[in-house]
Order: structure tokens, then C-alpha cells, then sequence
């Protein structure tokens, strides 16, 4: 898979806009029916932003009993979005492997829940 083209060069104000936030997987199950292969997650962030609900297409690489206590990033500032009958409210983020799948981004040691990307 080729990489994607660069995005157009934007200011550090507006990277401050998007909140990307450490979290704790505490739930994972399987969403059969999602029009892709997907996993329901229900992340934990702590503090007032508290536990999350999102819709992930990482099947290929992750079972859901495996994923529970993995820390992941998040977008947690984007407005909820319907997929099928489940509200996603964050955006879990990963990267294409060489196949185009999704693979996770985490840190590289725990770390506290809710904390910030800079």
C-alpha cells in the first residue's frame, strides 16, 4: 500500500483544536453488524471526560477479550456518529499495515489515563 499524500501545512493552532487523548480499553465486543468488520470498545479517559463508546474496524490484528486493558489514542472532541444502531463518540486511531489494516496507536509505556497528545 502507498502512502497517503501529505494534507495541506496547517498552523500549531489548529492541531491544538483536536483533543487526542490516552485511554483505557474497558469493554470490547464484536459488531456483526456493522457494514464492515468491526469491535464495539468502551474506552475509559478518567476525569470529566469519562468512559466512551467507539466503533472500531481492527478485526484482522485484534480479538476483543485481548484488547481489553490496552491503552489506545483517541479523538474525543469530534461530534458522535451513528453507525448502524451504535453512537460512536470517539475516534480510535490507528495505521494501515502493508495490507491497508488497522493497527493501533498507543503509548509505548503506560501512562495515566486522560492524558493529552502534544
Amino acid at each position: 500500500m502507498l502512502p497517503a499524500e501529505p494534507s495541506p501545512i496547517i498552523g500549531y493552532d489548529d492541531f491544538l483544536k483536536v483533543d487526542i487523548r490516552v485511554g483505557e480499553i474497558v469493554e470490547a465486543q464484536p459488531f456483526p453488524e456493522a457494514r464492515k468488520p468491526a469491535i464495539k470498545l468502551v474506552i475509559d479517559f478518567g476525569g470529566t471526560i469519562g468512559r466512551k463508546k467507539s466503533s472500531a474496524q481492527i478485526t484482522r490484528h485484534y480479538e476483543p477479550a485481548a484488547l481489553v486493558g490496552r491503552q489506545v489514542l483517541a479523538v474525543v472532541n469530534f461530534p458522535p456518529r451513528q453507525i448502524g444502531k451504535f453512537m460512536s463518540e470517539v475516534l480510535t486511531l490507528g495505521v494501515p499495515d502493508a495490507d491497508g489494516e488497522v493497527v493501533l496507536i498507543g503509548p509505548g509505556h503506560q501512562v495515566p489515563i486522560g492524558g493529552r497528545l502534544f
